[in-house]
C-alpha cells in the first residue's frame, strides 16, 4: 500500500470513529502531504470514500502529472458545493487554519467541526521523509562549513545572501525561512533580521535549507569574551542534557523542563524566551514541539529541533539548534559541531 494510502485510510478512520463524511484540506502542504501534488495558487482536497481535489486552472498540468488522487478543475463554489451535496455529504471537517472568508461558503451547506487528522499523521515521519530532512541538513550544514564565517570580513545581510546561494548551489530548493545572521548586541533579538552592518561578536546564524520539499533547521553561536563563552557553557549543557533526556513514552514537556531548569539553576530563566523546540517536515513548524504546555507522548519517528538560548537584552544573544530524529532515544541529524572555533 502505498504511504499515501495509508494517510488517506488513516484518516478515513478518524472521520468514521467522529461520525463525519468528508475532510476539508486547503493548506497546501497538507495537500501534498496527501496527494503529492502541491498547488501553486488554491486548491480544496476533500478526504472522503472516494478522495478528490479541486484544482486552479493554472494548476492542472501539475496536479495531473502529481497528484495520486482525483483531480477536477474547480469552476465555481456552487459546482463544488452542489458535487458534495450530491454525493450525500451532510457534516464536513475542516483545518483549524482554514479562513473565515472560505469557511462562510461552506457553512450553510454542511454541519461544519474543525479537527487536525492531518497534523496527527504529519507527526509520525516515514523513513522517507526523515531521510529527505537529514538530506537537507547535510545541505544547509555543507553550505554554512563552505564559508569559513569566522574569516570573513563582511555585513549579516551579505553573509545571509552568500548562506543561502551556497545552499541552492548544494541542491537545495530554497531556504527553509528567512535567514538569520544577527551579531553583536542584535544576537539578543530570537529572530533578528540582518542588518547591512559589519558582523560584530558574538555571531548567531540560524538557517535552514529545503530539500524535495523537506525542511533543515540549525543554529550555531560563535562567542568570544570570557562572559559569552560562560552563557554558551549554560546552553550548550541545556542543549546536550535535553537531548539526552528525550525517548519515547515521555511527554514534550517534560523534555522543555529539562532545557528550562538547567538555565534556571544559573540564573537566567526569563532570559530563555522561547520553547525548547518544534517539529519540522514539509513545514518548518510543525506539531509537537517542546514546549511547557505541549503534553504530547513522544513516539518513534517524530523529529523535532532541540534549540535553548539565553537573551541577554542589549547585550547578546546565544541559541544552539539541532534537529533531532526519535528511534529508542533522540539521534542528532548532521554531523557539525555545536562549538565553532575561530
Amino acid at each position: 500500500m502505498l504511504i499515501m494510502d495509508l494517510h488517506i485510510d488513516n484518516i478515513l478512520k478518524d472521520l468514521e470513529k467522529d461520525d463525519i463524511q468528508a475532510y476539508l484540506l486547503t493548506q497546501f502542504t497538507n495537500v501534498e502531504y496527501i496527494s503529492n501534488y502541491k498547488p501553486t495558487s488554491f486548491a480544496f482536497c476533500i478526504i472522503k470514500e472516494n478522495p478528490i481535489i479541486y484544482a486552479s486552472k493554472m494548476d492542472m498540468e501539475i496536479a495531473n502529472k502529481n497528484s495520486k488522487i482525483e483531480v477536477r478543475e474547480f469552476e465555481s463554489f456552487d459546482v463544488m458545493l452542489g458535487e458534495l451535496k450530491n454525493d450525500g455529504i451532510k457534516n464536513l471537517a475542516i483545518e483549524p487554519s482554514l479562513p473565515y472568508s472560505t469557511y462562510e461558503k461552506f457553512k450553510d451547506d454542511f454541519t461544519i467541526s474543525s479537527k487536525n487528522y492531518v497534523d496527527k499523521q504529519r507527526m509520525i515521519k516515514t523513513p522517507s521523509e526523515i531521510s529527505n530532512i537529514e538530506k537537507a541538513t547535510e545541505i544547509a550544514q555543507n553550505a554554512f562549513v563552505s564559508l569559513d564565517i569566522l574569516n570573513r570580513n563582511d555585513c549579516e545581510n551579505t553573509v545571509a545572501f552568500d548562506l543561502v546561494k551556497a545552499m541552492i548551489e548544494n541542491g537545495a530548493s530554497k531556504e527553509s525561512f528567512d535567514t538569520i545572521v544577527t551579531s553583536g548586541a542584535n544576537s539578543s533579538l530570537p529572530h533578528a533580521v540582518p542588518q547591512n552592518k559589519q558582523l560584530e561578536r558574538p555571531i548567531l546564524i540560524d538557517w535552514g535549507a529545503i530539500y524535495n520539499g523537506y525542511c533543515s533547521d540549525n543554529t550555531r553561536t560563535m562567542v568570544y569574551s570570557e562572559f559569552q563563552h560562560e552563557i554558551w557553557d549554560i546552553v550548550a549543557e541545556a542543549h546536550d542534557k535535553a537531548i539526552k533526556s528525550i525517548k519515547p513514552g515521555i511527554k514534550c514537556c517534560e523534555v522543555d523542563k529539562v532545557a528550562r531548569d538547567i538555565i534556571e539553576d544559573y540564573g537566567y530563566c526569563d532570559k530563555f524566551i522561547h520553547s525548547t523546540g518544534h517539529s519540522l517536515g514539509l513545514d518548518i513548524h510543525e506539531t509537537p514541539g517542546f514546549s511547557i504546555r505541549d503534553e504530547t507522548i513522544i513516539e518513534k519517528g517524530m523529529v523535532i529541533t532541540v534549540e535553548p538560548g539565553i537573551y541577554l537584552e542589549g547585550e547578546f544573544g546565544v541559541r544552539l539548534e539541532d534537529t533531532v530524529s526519535i528511534d529508542k532515544q533522540a539521534n542528532i541529524i548532521g554531523n557539525l559541531p555545536l562549538m565553532i572555533d575561530e
